[in-house]
C-alpha cells in the first residue's frame, strides 16, 4: 500500500485522494480485526494490506458504471489485491465505511482547526497585556459611554476564545466516533468484537447503538460549535471595521505598500479582510442549519444528509481554518492609533465624566433628579457645540457650590479604570495555562 496522505494543510483533509485513503484505513482496521478474533488467516490480511490500492481515476471510472461509489472503491482495490480481496468489505455495508473514514477526516480537520484557534487565543492574551494601559472611550450603542482600555476588549475575546477551544474539544471527542455494525446497526454480519478492536485501532470510540449511520446529532454539534466559533471572530471583524471608519480611525487592519483601496478613489483604504470575515461567518451559520436538518433521517436511514455533507463539512472546517488565520493576520499587523483614541475620548470637553459628576453631586447633598439635570444640560449643550463639559459644568453656580472649583478628580480616567487589574492577573493566568499546553 502506498502512502500518499502527508500534507498538513487542511484542504488536504478533504481530497478525493485523501478520502479513499481512509476508507482504506478502516477497511484494513477491519480485516485486521477480524484476522485477531481468528475469522480469517492474519497472513492473508497482511498480504491484502501488502496489495491493497486505489487510483482515484480508476474508481471514477468504474463509478460511472456502477453509480456507487464505494462499490467502484472495493472493485478497484480487488484489482490490486487480487484472490485476498475476498476478505475485503466483508459484511459490511458503506456507511460502516464512510462513516468511519469520515469521522478519522473530521477528527484530523478539527485537530488542524484546534492548533490555530490555541494560537489565536494566546495571541489576544498577550494584546491584552500589551494594551492594558491603552486608554479609549468604551461605546454602547455606538455612542460614547465611559472610559476603558483597548486591553480590556482583548481580554473579553480572549477568554470567549478559550471557550471556542473547550467547545472545539468536545466537539473532537464527539466527532471521533465510528460504526462497523452493519446495514441496521444491529450487527447482523459481523460480531461487535470488530467494531471495537477496528475503532480503537484508529483511535476512535465505537458508537453505542446506531442505525445504519452515526448518529448526525454528532455533526450538528460540530457544525454548531464551528458557526460559534465564525461569530467570535465576526465580533473581532466587526469591532475593527467600526474602528477604522474615517471618522474614528482608531483601529486599521494591514494595509500592504503596494495595496489598492479602490479602483476609483486612490484614498481608500477598506477594511477588507475584517468584511471577508464578516461574511464568511455568514457560511458558516448557515451550514449549522444544514447539520441540524441532517439529524432526521428515514427510519435506519436516507441519503438526504450525505449529498449536504459533502458540502458543509469540508467548506466549514476550511473556512474556520481560514478565518483563524486571517484573524490572527489582522491582529499581528493591527494598527493601534492610542493618539487618536485619547482625542476621541475628551472629544466633547470630557463627556463620558457624566456619571463620575452626577455621583460627586449626589454626594455632596444634591438631591439626584437634579443633579442628573443639571449635568445632562451641560452634556446636551456640549453635545451641541455651545462649549466644552466641564467648562460648562464649572459655569454652573449650583456646581460650583457643591463641587468648587477641583473638578480634575472627576475628569480623570484613572478612576473608571481603577478596577481592571483583577481582569489582566485573569488574562496572566490565561497565558500561562495556553503556554503550559
Amino acid at each position: 500500500m502506498i502512502e500518499r496522505y502527508t500534507l498538513p494543510e487542511i484542504g488536504a483533509v478533504w481530497t478525493e485522494e485523501a478520502k479513499y485513503q481512509a476508507w482504506l484505513r478502516v477497511e484494513l482496521a477491519v480485516s485486521r480485526a477480524r484476522a485477531q478474533l481468528g475469522e480469517i488467516p492474519t497472513e492473508e490480511v497482511e498480504e491484502l494490506a501488502e496489495k491493497a490500492d486505489f487510483t482515484v481515476g480508476r474508481i471514477h471510472e468504474i463509478e460511472r458504471e456502477t453509480n456507487h461509489d464505494v462499490i467502484a472503491f472495493v472493485t478497484n482495490v480487488a484489482e490490486y489485491a487480487g484472490d485476498v480481496a475476498r476478505h475485503f468489505h466483508f459484511g459490511l455495508t458503506s456507511s460502516d465505511v464512510l462513516d468511519t473514514a469520515g469521522a478519522l477526516q473530521l477528527r484530523e480537520a478539527l485537530d488542524l482547526i484546534l492548533g490555530e484557534a490555541r494560537a489565536l487565543t494566546l495571541l489576544l492574551a498577550e494584546m491584552a497585556l500589551e494594551h492594558r494601559d491603552t486608554i479609549m472611550v468604551g461605546r454602547t450603542h455606538g455612542v460614547h459611554a465611559e472610559p476603558t482600555v483597548f486591553g480590556h476588549k482583548l481580554a473579553v475575546w480572549a477568554f470567549e476564545m478559550e471557550r471556542n477551544l473547550d467547545r472545539l474539544s468536545h466537539a473532537r471527542e464527539v466527532a471521533a466516533v465510528g460504526k462497523i455494525s452493519g446495514a441496521v446497526g444491529t450487527y447482523a454480519n459481523i460480531d461487535p468484537k470488530v467494531e471495537a478492536i477496528t475503532c480503537e485501532a484508529l483511535g476512535l470510540s465505537s458508537s453505542p447503538a446506531s442505525t445504519q449511520v452515526v448518529q448526525r446529532d454528532r455533526h450538528a454539534e460540530v457544525l454548531s460549535t464551528l458557526a460559534t466559533l465564525g461569530s467570535t471572530m465576526e465580533k473581532i471583524a466587526l469591532e475593527i471595521r467600526g474602528a477604522q471608519r474615517t471618522e474614528v480611525r482608531e483601529l486599521a487592519e494591514p494595509f500592504g505598500r503596494s495595496q489598492k483601496g479602490s479602483s476609483a478613489m486612490p484614498h481608500k483604504r477598506n477594511p477588507i479582510l475584517a468584511e471577508r470575515l464578516c461574511g464568511m461567518a455568514r457560511l458558516l451559520r448557515a451550514n449549522a442549519a444544514v447539520g441540524f436538518e441532517n439529524n432526521a433521517l428515514w427510519q435506519e436511514r436516507d441519503i438526504s444528509h450525505s449529498s449536504a455533507e459533502r458540502v458543509v463539512l469540508p467548506d466549514s472546517t476550511i473556512l474556520a481554518f481560514y478565518m483563524l488565520r486571517t484573524t490572527s493576520r489582522i491582529l499581528h499587523g493591527l494598527q493601534v492609533d492610542e493618539e487618536r483614541m485619547l482625542e476621541n475620548l475628551n472629544s466633547g470637553g470630557g463627556i463620558v465624566y457624566s456619571g463620575r459628576v452626577l455621583l460627586a453631586l449626589v454626594e455632596n447633598g444634591m438631591a439626584r433628579d437634579d443633579a442628573y439635570r443639571i449635568v445632562q444640560d451641560a452634556a446636551m449643550r456640549a453635545w451641541e457645540g455651545e462649549g466644552g463639559f466641564r467648562e460648562l459644568l464649572e459655569a454652573d453656580d449650583d456646581v460650583r457650590e457643591r463641587l468648587g472649583d477641583g473638578l480634575d478628580d472627576l475628569f480623570d480616567p484613572a478612576h473608571a479604570l481603577r478596577n481592571l487589574g483583577v481582569v489582566f492577573e485573569r488574562v496572566e493566568e490565561l497565558k500561562r495555562r495556553l503556554e503550559d499546553g
